[in-house]
């Protein structure tokens, strides 16, 4: 079965500015963290967007996201036949705070996390788009994960870069502020464990 080729995503992290063409409408909104829902709740209405995917950032409160708003973190939501998953907060550079982790933390988390085909991340894996410094350290559990999963997409947000890197066959994009992606077509199998590139 082939699904829509064009799911016009917005993806939204770090900064609470809208900078972009109120006009302009998304099939789907994803959050990368470090925002409030009243604000991912703003853009979503300014979009027209009824589908909106987040994972929490280390700066977000430990409250659940209010509906309609999906979390990602080690869940499994399907969106015009692509599958989204996600890992919230951190690196754990001070000794309190919300979506904290250690490396093996998110290592033993991701271990037995299945193949999706649009993973959203708040850290970036490590030593991509990485900043020098002792509070964005990337989580090298991401790259394994990568190396294993291959999804076609890796978003993240933390580092506070819009950029764009390939590791192996995925896409890392980094993202501060707001960026539109389109989203890669797939074709599935009733036996595919997961999406592949059309």
């Amino acid at each position: 079965m082939v699904y829509s080729r064009d799911v016009r995503t917005l993806v939204v992290a770090d900064e609470e500015k809208i900078d972009f063409d109120r006009e302009l409408r998304a099939d789907l909104l994803i959050s990368c963290g470090d925002l409030s829902d009243s604000f991912i709740m703003q853009v979503a209405e300014m979009t027209l967007c009824r589908h909106i995917f987040a994972v929490k950032g280390n700066h977000d409160s430990s409250a659940p996201f209010r509906a309609p708003i999906k979390d990602l973190h080690l869940s499994v939501h399907e969106f015009k036949g692509l599958r989204f998953g996600g890992f919230n907060g951190g690196w754990r550079y001070k000794p309190r705070g919300h979506f904290l982790y250690e490396q093996d933390e998110v290592q033993k988390a991701l271990e037995s996390f299945p193949p999706v085909d649009v993973f959203v991340a708040h850290n970036s894996p490590h030593l991509i788009h990485q900043w020098d410094d002792n509070v964005h350290v990337g989580f090298k559990a991401f790259n394994a994960y990568i190396e294993r999963a291959r999804p076609q997409v890796f978003i993240h947000g933390h580092q506070h870069v819009n950029a764009e890197t390939l590791s192996a066959a995925t896409r890392v994009i980094g993202v501060y502020g707001q960026r539109w992606i389109r989203m890669p077509s797939v074709h599935r199998k009733p036996t595919d464990k997961h999406a592949r590139p059309e």
